[in-house]
């Protein structure tokens, strides 16, 4: 039976920015051709309400804590350049949209950087088709298949991924085999504690 190791997070979840460098580490030590399969997780429905001042406020105290914990930086100028919305499902359609070129990590890293170091938008499908090309790929093919039916059903069928493992908490990383689902860390954790466990 094959033992899969899960990486389930959001594009737009500070705690996953913040635990990137941890993810780097696992991902040193991980046998050959062993790599961790990331599942969206689908933070935040679609919408195009502006985000409310309550929800900024919450957000904006989750970037603070997760700079003091993890050490990552914001780019803050986002508050001001950009209408926040509080959505991330756009965001978790083109991991998928990117993952039919085969560029699904690069596209989930290019939202991230965008988001926390660029005060970019990525809540926007204009800066998603922008960042995919400018990371090579092919940005009509994107956008088409970022509308797409199927792109919609692979979020979905992610989210259903997640729920049956109930990891609930992003970032998770989490093996499966058969139905045994064993957590190795859900929420962040520190690298000396997800690589020992």
């Amino acid at each position: 039976m094959d033992r899969v190791l899960y990486y389930v997070a959001d594009p737009m979840c500070s705690w996953c920015w913040g635990f990137h460098p941890v993810l780097e580490k696992v991902k040193e030590v991980l046998p050959d051709g062993i790599s961790p399969v990331y599942v969206m997780g689908g933070l935040a429905r679609d919408s195009d309400e502006p985000m409310p001042e309550e929800v900024r406020a919450y957000v904006q105290n989750a970037w603070r804590e997760v700079k003091v914990r993890t050490g990552a930086s914001f780019n803050l100028d986002f508050w001001e350049k950009c209408e926040p919305s509080r959505c991330t499902y756009p965001s978790c359609r083109a991991f998928y949209a990117a993952q039919g070129q085969a560029a699904g990590v690069v596209m989930f890293e290019a939202i991230q950087r965008a988001y926390y170091q660029e005060a970019r938008n990525p809540s926007d499908v204009e800066t998603l088709i922008a960042l995919a090309g400018e990371n090579g790929l092919d940005a009509d093919r994107f956008a088409c298949d970022l509308a797409s039916d199927e792109i919609e059903q692979m979020m979905q069928d992610g989210f259903n991924v997640r729920r049956s493992m109930n990891a609930n908490q992003f970032p998770s990383l989490v093996v499966r085999e058969g139905e045994d689902v064993v957590f190795v860390t859900r929420g962040y954790d520190d690298a000396e504690s997800v690589l020992a466990q």
